[in-house]
Order: C-alpha cells, then sequence, then structure tokens
C-alpha cells in the first residue's frame, strides 16, 4: 500500500533463520539504551567527526544545523571487526538507526569463519534491506497519521486560517519532521582477514598499503553513486530513465546519491517526482554496492572510512584530481606523529577543516566553492602499520626525510605522487590493540616505519630524490619540561640564542 491506506503498511520482515534470535533483537532494539554499549570497540581504530559550518563574511563559522554523521567500530566473536561511517540528511535519524540497527543484524551471530565468501556478500545485502524496512515500520504510524491530517485539509494549496487549519498544519510539519530524511553508509567487515566494504551513496572507502620501499598505494575500493557515475546511470536507464535528464540534474530531491536508506519521499512517491515518475520500480535504492574477499593478511597500511562531508571539503578547497592521495598523505602524516588513533583521526580532520577555511579566506578562485561545508566524519582502522610512541618534531629530536606517495585507484592505472617532509620518531607498532615499542635507534628510519610530518603542497609525478641535510638529533635538543607549547595553528615559535658561536655552527640553546 504505497498511496492507499497505511501509507507503508506492515512489512513482514525476516530477522533470521533463528526465532530466538529474532526476538533477542526485536528486544534489544526496542530498549531505551543503545545495546551496542555493550559491545567491544576495536583498539586498532581511530574515529573522529566535527559539525558542519557555515562561513561568515568575517571567517568566522556558525553550525547550520546538528552533526547527522553517525559511525560504529566493533570487535565481533571469531575474529569479526565491523566498522562503518553514515552520512545522514535532513536529519540524524536515520543514520542513528542504522548504526544501531545494522549492528544487531549483522553482530548476533550471524557471521562466523566458516562462511564463504558468497555467504558474507549474501548476509550483508540482507542485512541492509532488513535495516532500511524496519526504519520504515518505525515511522509507519506517522505517515499514516499524516496521511489521514492531509486528507482533512482543503484541496486546494490554500488553506483559510482558521484554528482548526492552523493545529492541523502544525502538526504536519512535526510529522514531516519526524519522518523525513535518509542517510548514506559505508559499510567495511574484516572476517577470516578478508576486507569486505558494502556502500549505499557517496561516502568513502580507501585502502592504504604500504610497501617495503616506503610507497604508499592509494586504492578507492567504494564507488560514489552519483549521476557522474556511468553504470549508476545505465541501472537507472533500464529502469526507464533518462541518462541526459539524470546528468543535467545532478542532485535527485536535493541529494547527490542516487543510493540511499530511508528518505520516504523518493521510495515511496516517486511517480510523483517528474526526473523519477518514468521509472519501472524504485529507482533510488538501499542495495549496497559489495566489494568483497580482499585479503588484508600481511598488508601494512591502513584503511580509511570517509564521510562525503569530508571528502567534499577536502576537494572544494583543493580540487577533486588528488583528493584521495592528499588524504591519503595527510593520515600517513598524522599516524606517525600523534600517540593514539583517535588524536590521528582528528587531527586529520582538523587539518581538513583548516585547509577549507584557508580557501575561503583566501577570496581566490576556490573561494566561492568552500563557503560551507557539512558534518565531517573519518575513520581509520590500521593494519600492521607502526605508530609513534611520541610526538617529534624536527625541532625536537627526528630527522627529516623525503617520501613520495603514489597514488591509484580500481578505476585508473595512472599513478601520481605526494612530496612529503618527514620526519622520523622513535616508533612502535600497534599489534592486537597494543603498542610495542621499537628497539631500534631512534631518529633510524626502516621500509616498514611510518613517516610524519608536514604536508607540502606541491604534488610530483615522479618520486622525490632529494635528501635531507644534517643530523637532527645532533642539532635540536628537546626542551624537556619547558618544551614550548603549540600555538592555534599548531606552530611552535622557535628560539634560537645566538651569543654563543664558535666561528663554524650555531649552538641552540633551549633546544628548538
Amino acid at each position: 500500500m504505497e498511496k492507499n491506506g497505511r501509507a507503508l503498511g506492515s512489512v513482514n520482515v525476516t530477522l533470521g533463520s533463528s526465532a530466538k534470535m529474532a526476538a533477542q533483537r526485536r528486544s534489544l532494539m526496542q530498549s531505551q539504551q543503545s545495546w551496542t554499549d555493550d559491545l567491544p570497540l576495536c583498539q586498532l581504530c581511530g574515529v573522529y567527526t566535527t559539525a558542519n559550518c557555515v562561513y561568515g563574511p568575517d571567517g568566522k563559522g556558525t553550525q547550520s544545523h546538528p552533526n547527522e554523521d553517525g559511525h560504529f567500530r566493533f570487535r565481533g566473536e571469531d575474529g569479526c571487526f565491523l566498522y562503518g561511517v553514515f552520512n545522514g540528511f535532513d536529519g540524524g535519524r536515520v543514520a542513528n538507526f542504522v548504526a544501531q540497527r545494522l549492528t544487531a543484524e549483522l553482530l548476533l551471530g550471524q557471521l562466523n569463519s566458516s562462511h564463504s565468501d558468497a555467504d558474507v556478500r549474501r548476509i550483508l545485502l540482507q542485512a541492509f534491506d532488513v535495516v532500511e524496512k524496519s526504519y520504515f515500520e518505525t515511522i509507519d504510524d506517522a505517515l499514516a497519521e499524516k496521511a489521514n491530517l492531509q486528507s482533512q485539509l482543503p484541496e486546494s494549496g490554500f488553506h483559510p486560517l482558521t484554528p482548526q487549519n492552523q493545529k492541523l498544519s502544525d502538526r504536519l510539519g512535526v510529522l514531516e519532521q519526524e519522518v523525513s530524511g535518509g542517510a548514506t553508509a559505508v559499510v567495511a567487515l574484516i572476517l577470516n582477514n578478508k576486507l569486505h566494504i558494502a556502500n549505499v551513496g557517496t561516502n568513502r572507502a580507501l585502502l592504504c598499503k604500504s610497501s617495503s620501499d616506503g610507497q604508499n598505494q592509494v586504492i578507492q575500493i567504494s564507488h560514489d553513486h552519483t549521476t557522474d557515475n556511468e553504470e549508476e546511470i545505465q541501472r537507472l536507464a533500464l529502469l526507464g530513465l533518462d541518462p541526459s535528464r539524470l546528468r543535467q540534474a545532478g542532485l535527485i530531491v536535493g541529494q547527490t546519491s542516487t543510493r540511499r536508506i530511508g528518505d520516504y519521499r523518493v521510495k515511496f512517491n516517486y511517480s510523483d517526482i517528474d526526473l523519477l515518475s518514468a521509472a519501472k520500480s524504485k529507482p533510488i535504492t538501499a542495495e549496497p554496492e559489495i566489494h568483497g574477499s580482499q585479503s588484508v593478511e600481511g598488508v601494512s597500511g591502513f584503511l580509511l572510512l570517509v564521510s562525503e562531508g569530508l571528502i567534499k571539503a577536502l576537494e572544494a578547497a583543493h580540487g577533486p584530481e588528488q583528493a584521495n592521495q592528499e588524504m591519503v598523505a595527510i593520515v600517513a602524516a598524522e599516524l606517525a606523529q600523534q600517540s593514539s588513533l583517535d588524536a590521528a583521526a582528528q587531527a586529520v580532520v582538523e587539518r581538513v577543516k583548516r585547509l577549507h577555511h584557508d580557501a575561503f579566506a583566501s577570496g581566490r578562485q576556490r573561494a566561492t566553492q568552500c563557503s560551507r561545508h557539512e558534518d565531517m566524519t573519518l575513520l581509520i582502522r590500521v593494519l600492521n602499520y607502526t605508530l609513534a610512541d611520541c610526538a617529534l618534531t624536527p625541532t625536537q629530536g627526528g630527522r627529516i626525510y623525503p617520501v613520495s606517495v603514489p597514488y591509484s585507484n580500481s578505476q585508473s592505472t595512472s599513478k601520481t605522487s605526494v612530496t612529503l617532509s618527514l620526519v622520523m620518531p622513535s616508533q612502535g607498532t600497534l599489534t592486537n590493540g597494543t603498542n610495542t615499542t621499537s628497539t631500534q635507534e631512534e631518529g633510524t628510519p626502516t621500509p616498514s616505519q611510518s613517516p610524519t610530518a608536514t604536508l607540502q603542497s606541491t604534488h610530483t609525478h615522479t618520486q622525490s630524490s632529494s635528501s635531507s641535510s644534517g643530523d637532527g638529533g645532533s642539532l635540536f635538543r628537546q626542551r624537556g619540561s619547558q618544551a614550548a607549547q603549540p600555538d592555534e595553528t599548531g606552530r611552535v615559535q622557535p628560539y634560537v640564542d645566538f651569543r654563543k658561536w664558535d666561528g663554524e655552527h650555531a649552538v641552540l640553546m633551549d633546544g628548538v
């Protein structure tokens, strides 16, 4: 019943093969508290999220709506790890619901090490389908009430301002806010040392593989579901839609995504939407695109789940051409600079925020594209990747080394690279959630060590061959308890005392 009677009707959902398990999940989801609070978090993962921002003429930012993003990062049984980033729109209700319910559909005994790749694919597809149907069940009563109230108002667009009509209009506004909205999602599942990605919409999954020679290969696993994606255009064309109109429109009912969870307006009223009215069946779907069975055994690197808001902010500031490799370069720099994965994720997001704001404040060509940014979320999952024991800058005992970060994706064989100025601190390897300290001499890099550093703005198509000069470890000394603190821009003011000069070189006092 899409148009008659109750707007959506009753959805018969099978929650699993076991009736007992289905009852358990229903009980958990009906509880007032978040049952996922009791699930173990993955210690190999860091995440950070920040709210949307609109810049005023003075450059100051204000938040235009509450943060609508969601995420999860859980360690399940039988060597299973589950991660997700959800980008909500028109409210965070759907993103929050999906984060809760999808976890229940995947981590309550459904997945185990005996499952084949085909089994995992089937379970992921079924989970997304069940979650959306379950969400529509939660708003079924509100939609029915909304339809009933609309039938009581005059059919014309003009409603006489009577107390009764005003009351009906106010209630309709409340109901519309309650039922509207949707979310896009990117979910990563690691089982049997195999990575599976399920993507709905425009969030992004990037895999960085670090080789023994210090190169970082970047692979974009997921595909953005937009009208710029030719496979999506063909999918919609097979349903009877006009490809040229879709490309020209760009947005579909206010969103760039051609796949999304929720959003009842385009799911159940698409025949009333001019751009979608010719479709033979629902054109905007919650069915995920599954990219599976990529082995991560022995892989050294990291996995990134990036919300649309974060990648769009970076693209707006620096252009879309090298956004993936620039994101990976920033993450690599912060992983070696920060003392925890959450701190690294926060530092990356804050750096993108600064880049975006600086582009706006510059008044140059890209300033018009950087007047605002949406909510931004980054999830980092390391894979046998070395982390810093402490944060050492070049002025605190590190040595500077050049590194070139090549880039490639699944749709292109071309490679570019980003040049970094690097500092190698003493390293530790994060394994199974613990940090083990390296016994190698501080300041001596090895192929397995990850770089830390300051990202330069230049991009090159060839590997950098420059080398560092001097021994940073002997030239700079730490201040110890008197160490200078960075200012709000992250810079540390230098302190140099030239009163002592031996005729050959300067002696830096107090160590910076």
